[in-house]
């Protein structure tokens, strides 16, 4: 068995160049741009207030529903313990 080792000193570009790969690094940049223009646009749905209106939307239904779920499986016993 034989084993060979290569070693190659290149920049990212160089290597993209070398293996025939297309340059996206404009993409990259509209990519970018486009996502922190959208983060700006809805920064203020990431304000505290705003997640709890989002988050309580339902009302205390939800929270109702939960809780009645954890009593009916606390009450109910797990079907593999059955003696």
């Amino acid at each position: 068995m034989m084993k060979v080792n290569v070693e190659i000193d290149c920049t990212p570009a160089e290597a993209r160049a070398f293996l025939g790969l297309p340059d996206v690094t404009a993409l990259n940049e509209r990519f970018s741009a486009e996502m922190i223009r959208r983060m700006d646009e809805n920064m203020s749905s990431l304000e505290p207030d705003a997640l709890m209106r989002q988050w309580t939307a339902y009302g205390g239904q939800m929270s109702d529903t939960f809780m009645n779920l954890m009593r009916q499986a606390a009450v109910t016993p797990a079907a593999g313990n059955k003696k």
